[in-house]
C-alpha cells in the first residue's frame, strides 16, 4: 500500500483527450508494444487523475474524491490505492 503521505506527478509522455463525457489517457512515446495502447478512465479515475499534480499527497486526493462523491471513506482509499496502483504500472505516474 502506498503510504497515504506520498505525492505522484504525471509522466510527460502520457495526453489526455475527453471523448463522449470518458477520460482516454494515451502514451504519446511509441514502442512496438505500446504504439496502440489508450487507456479509459471512469468518472472517480478521471477525478483521480484530475488531483494528481504533484502537491497533492494521496490523502488530499481522497478527501478531493469524497468531496465530489457520497463515498465510504475506506473504500475510496482502497480505489486511491488501486488506481495508483494501476497508474504506475503503466508508467503514467512517477
Amino acid at each position: 500500500m502506498a503510504d497515504l503521505k506520498k505525492v505522484f506527478n504525471k509522466n510527460k509522455d502520457f495526453v489526455t483527450r475527453e471523448i463522449d463525457d470518458e477520460l482516454i489517457l494515451m502514451p504519446i512515446y511509441s514502442t512496438n508494444k505500446d504504439i496502440n495502447e489508450m487507456y479509459t478512465l471512469n468518472e472517480s479515475a478521471a477525478k483521480m487523475w484530475s488531483l494528481v499534480d504533484g502537491k497533492n499527497t494521496l490523502a488530499q486526493i481522497v478527501e478531493g474524491v469524497l468531496a465530489e462523491y457520497d463515498a465510504d471513506k475506506d473504500q475510496v482509499e482502497k480505489d486511491v490505492q488501486e488506481f495508483v496502483k494501476d497508474m504506475l504500472e503503466i508508467k503514467a505516474i512517477s
